[in-house]
């Protein structure tokens, strides 16, 4: 598993806030486009930043130029940003939050603490109740509305980290601790093993014959802001990304029972222990006891815990309490695909759109994952803002495609990722989309169309012979774009009827369809795509991200389409 390094994201932030605050002073549209790519750049990086700088590699890196490698370089050195501070200037500390609120641009805030004093979340949702806000800086009532909506989903998403930046800091952590000693084994737990897209901390269990020394190692992290509780057996820290991490050193017969326990869910460990209950049996973080002896009779391993209740072993991806214990009973837990599984990525874009690379770096980049293929789908003409291709251009794509190949041995898949239009028509003509191998279907624009008007343009848009994947089926923005009002089961039963697929798309920032929905599709029988919509080269290593969700819905490797080989796959998109 790649763990990323956790500098990656405290650079990105600050690259972001930069451009924000260089939005609201109205600065050049080139300086803050750079450093929004820039901070793209560094959250999708395969590495650690402060790797790449140290063999001088920082201007390798796609939209790092000389000037921004010197301030990744300074961070990396000091911990801080003079450009950062500069910008600042005279605005509130809190300031930065307020260009967190979606609806609220940074020159709107800035004009409101200039002529409202507004500095904070607290003083902006004040003067959002109150009205003080009206016909301040253009803003109106439905201005003010969008702008309490933001507030509760910034609330919202300062209680919960997203799932990849939690592994990574995760990941860190383990990492850290394993290289200073002292550590037998060390697995983590929480929420976070489940797969949750989001958790709230991470538990960190350990056995140590040093503890005291993992203990030491782990209160002094360079990235501790706060150690909140320290003793003998367990710590609290607060980690400077505002996550609370929780370290428990257990003794090696506990080790198993403490981590089917830390691991929950809640709702799933109640059940287990209701039927150990039911055999005389109590089972506790310690272990698995004989309720009239006292005597422990499993506790080492997971395996051993769940077998001494009767169960066989629970992957930790359907430990929520929803038909897991049953199926387990029954002998019908499902065989979960995994990023082995992976045969290719149906969902991949080149500098031709709004991707990071050329098109041949995309395809060897593929080809050393040992894919047998990757689809080339840039976007179609509608899509302008990401450079979406002409119908000239995608036959002049094709045409390269077709002219490189021979250098390659993975197959290169021509593809296009098609706008569905309001009305539910392509945005490519017939002709062209059937000189494609693979048609990702996608809707881009008009997101606020009514629930009917919208579930009729993708249900007409899956009616269409030559649409093979509906891809980002609900359109949403983990905690930026809520999904669009849609009937998911009128489109389940669309992409049933007419034969076509739909998207579990791995960006970190979309996971969509989200893993209940994935599974409802499942249970339908439609195909399920895995994908990455890779933009830059390391994003393709989210397809850990999307397989996690396919997991979590109850997904096996048959149900999956890009675990087929090549000459399954293109019989199914020739069908």
């Amino acid at each position: 598993m790649y763990h990323g390094g956790v500098k990656n994201f405290e650079i990105a932030r600050l690259f972001h806030e930069i451009a924000a605050l260089l939005d609201a002073r109205q600065e050049s549209r080139f300086r803050i486009r750079a450093y929004q790519r820039a901070a793209q750049t560094l959250e999708t990086l395969g590495e650690d930043v402060g790797a790449v700088a140290a063999r001088g590699g920082l201007q390798g890196l796609p939209g790092i130029g000389k000037e921004l490698a010197a301030r990744i370089e300074e961070y990396l050195a000091t911990g801080a940003m003079r450009h950062v501070e500069q910008l600042r200037g005279d605005l509130p500390a809190a300031f930065p939050m307020l260009l967190e609120v979606r609806g609220l641009g940074p020159k709107t805030a800035r004009a409101l603490h200039e002529k409202l004093g507004i500095g904070t979340i607290e003083q902006l949702e004040e003067a959002c109740r109150t009205g003080r806000i009206i016909g301040v800086a253009g803003v109106r009532e439905k201005t003010r509305d969008k702008i309490l909506k933001g507030i509760s989903a910034w609330r919202a998403g300062r209680t919960r980290t997203p799932l990849h930046v939690a592994r990574a800091i995760a990941g860190q952590v383990v990492d850290v601790l394993r290289a200073h000693g002292g550590i037998d084994d060390i697995q983590i737990a929480g929420s976070l093993r489940r797969g949750r897209e989001t958790v709230k901390d991470i538990d960190i269990l350990v056995t140590s014959r040093e503890p005291m020394r993992v203990m030491h190692t782990f209160t002094h992290l360079p990235s501790t802001a706060e150690v909140l509780g320290h003793g003998p057996t367990r710590a609290t820290i607060l980690h400077q990304e505002g996550l609370h991490v929780d370290l428990r050193v257990v003794e090696p017969e506990a080790f198993g029972a403490a981590l089917q326990y830390f691991t929950g869910s809640k709702d799933h460990n109640v059940r287990v222990r209701e039927i150990a209950v039911r055999k005389g049996l109590r089972l506790s973080e310690y272990g698995v006891f004989d309720e009239a002896t006292g005597a422990r009779i499993a506790g080492a391993t997971e395996d051993d815990v769940y077998a001494a209740v009767g169960l066989p072993w629970i992957p930790p991806e359907l430990r929520e309490n929803g038909g897991e214990i049953e199926a387990a009973r029954a002998g019908a837990l499902p065989a979960l695909v995994t990023t082995a599984d992976m045969r290719g990525d149906l969902h991949a874009h080149t500098d031709w759109s709004d991707g990071r690379h050329p098109l041949d770096t995309l395809i060897a980049a593929a080809e050393a994952r040992g894919y047998e293929y990757i689809i080339v789908s840039d976007h179609s003409q509608s899509t302008a803002i990401a450079n979406g291709l002409t119908v000239e251009r995608l036959r002049a794509q094709r045409t390269l495609i077709r002219q490189i190949q021979p250098r390659f041995k993975i197959r290169i898949l021509a593809g296009s990722e098609c706008d569905i239009l309001a009305d539910g028509r392509m945005d490519f003509p017939d002709e062209e989309l059937a000189g494609l191998d693979v048609v990702l279907a996608a809707v881009h624009s008009r997101f606020k169309q009514e629930r009917a008007a919208m579930t009729s343009r993708i249900v007409r848009a899956l009616e269409h012979p030559h649409v093979d994947i509906l891809v980002h089926p609900t359109g949403r923005r983990i905690g930026t774009r809520e999904p669009y009002d849609v009937d998911l089961d009128a489109v389940f039963a669309a992409a049933k009827r007419h034969g076509k697929a739909v998207e579990i798309n791995s960006s970190p920032e979309r996971l969509d369809l989200p893993d209940a929905h994935a599974r409802r599709a499942a249970e339908h029988g439609i195909p399920i795509a895995i994908t990455t919509d890779t933009h830059g080269l390391p994003e393709l290593d989210h397809i850990e991200l999307g397989v996690t969700v396919a997991r979590r819905a109850w997904i096996g490797p048959a149900q999956v389409l890009n675990t087929r080989g090549l000459e399954d796959l293109l019989t199914w998109t020739r069908r």
